[in-house]
């Protein structure tokens, strides 16, 4: 095994040589991922103008240089896009919405239409089952 089963991270190997390459590689993902703010998810094709460490999920029919990135993260770093492929579970802000949004399956969700169920709740059981006495 090359590579760390969930984020790809590689392992530095025996008798590697340039042990730096492959330890900076596996900073540059974890840097990209780790608290994940993303500008946009609207977009098919770059915006144009990046910065350096810029992320964007790309939106379905994305054309381009993303092309085929549909739901993928678009990460650019010195000077070209990197292809992020996000895990169910993963969640993301998006910087122009100003919202929180997680990764299902195969598709980017809303996170506050996870919340919206929790209205109205009676009882919630924390740490143990939620009765009258312990509504909370």
């Amino acid at each position: 095994m090359e590579s760390t089963a969930n984020l790809h991270l590689p392992y530095i190997m025996p008798s590697q040589a340039q042990k730096h390459v492959t330890h900076n590689e596996a900073l540059a993902l974890l840097d990209a991922v780790v608290q994940l703010s993303v500008r946009d998810r609207d977009l098919t094709e770059p915006a144009g103008a990046e910065s350096e460490g810029d992320r964007y999920i790309v939106a379905a029919g994305a054309t381009g240089p993303w092309e085929g990135w549909d739901g993928a993260v678009a990460l650019w770093e010195n000077g070209g896009w990197r292809r992020i492929e996000p895990k169910p579970g993963w969640l993301a802000w998006v910087e122009d919405e100003e919202t929180l949004v997680r990764r299902t399956g195969d598709a980017w969700a809303d996170l506050g239409n996870a919340f919206a169920a929790l209205q109205g709740l009676s009882l919630l059981g924390v740490g143990t089952a939620a009765d009258a006495a312990n509504p909370f």
